[in-house]
């Protein structure tokens, strides 16, 4: 089983790329973010004639995240559980199940949380915490889960190209990167450092000051896995070609192999 996670950045204008991702690497399960668009309103057709479901929490205008998949999607749940007000559409989970693998596959955008001192920040930390203690929960029912998608958050230093550009912005917060080792802390193992412990990996770049061009990137995409997805993992990897595309996602997709 593949699973690929993408911030897409806008599915209308970005549906063509999407589609071409899709006929070219044909993953498992597709775990879209910042789909900007209300559930009625995503380019549902297209997909399906690709021969993908899709389950969608939309919003519009922004956030958004959905998952899409050759198999059935089942047990479908839209919200991150904890706090009924919010009104975010940031999270989506479902169950894949592929040959003899079943896994609980949720689609994360977390909060940005800029600017710092701001309610913004405070939204981001009171999300994490509400991920982490769902996190516990998904632990108890011992089935492989993948919590994927864009953290917004920059684990260590060698995860940017130039770390001191980010020492206040709200990614590379002391508390944001705190939250995130407390998810690895309750067991799940960060895919791509577990496969690519090297420095110089992105999944990210601006658009502007040619972020690109200069591979001036951060890596704020995870495959964050429990012990039983863990134990499965077979590869894992970021497709940077599509960064170089005609109308590209400032992020590029990340992916993880199951067996």
């Amino acid at each position: 089983m593949k699973i690929t996670t993408w911030n897409i950045n806008g599915i209308k204008a970005r549906i063509d790329n999407a589609l071409t991702y899709i006929r070219e690497t044909k993953p498992d399960v597709l775990c879209l973010q910042e789909i900007k668009s209300v559930d009625e309103g995503f380019p549902l057709e297209a997909f399906t004639d690709a021969g993908y479901q899709v389950a969608t929490h939309g919003q519009k205008g922004f956030n958004g995240v959905a998952i899409l998949s050759p198999h059935p999607l089942e047990d479908v749940s839209r919200g991150l559980p904890g706090d009924e007000a919010d009104a975010q559409s940031r999270f989506i989970e479902a169950t894949v199940t592929a040959g003899s693998l079943s896994v609980r596959v949720a689609s994360i955008y977390l909060p940005n949380g800029n600017p710092i001192g701001t309610e913004k920040f405070s939204y981001k930390l009171a999300w994490m915490a509400r991920l982490e203690a769902h996190a516990r929960t998904l632990l108890e029912s011992e089935m492989p889960v993948v919590l994927t998608g864009d953290y917004n958050v920059i684990p260590e230093p060698m995860d940017a190209k130039r770390p001191s550009a980010w020492v206040n912005d709200a990614l590379f917060q002391p508390e944001s990167r705190s939250a995130f080792r407390r998810l690895e802390n309750l067991g799940f193992l960060d895919a791509i450092r577990a496969c690519h412990p090297e420095p110089g990996l992105y999944t990210f770049w601006d658009y502007q000051a040619g972020a690109w061009q200069k591979d001036d990137g951060i890596r704020i995409d995870h495959h964050l896995l429990s012990p039983q997805a863990a134990d499965r993992l077979v590869s894992c990897g970021i497709d940077r070609f599509t960064r170089g595309w005609e109308k590209p996602s400032d992020h590029a997709p990340v992916w993880s192999t199951f067996a």
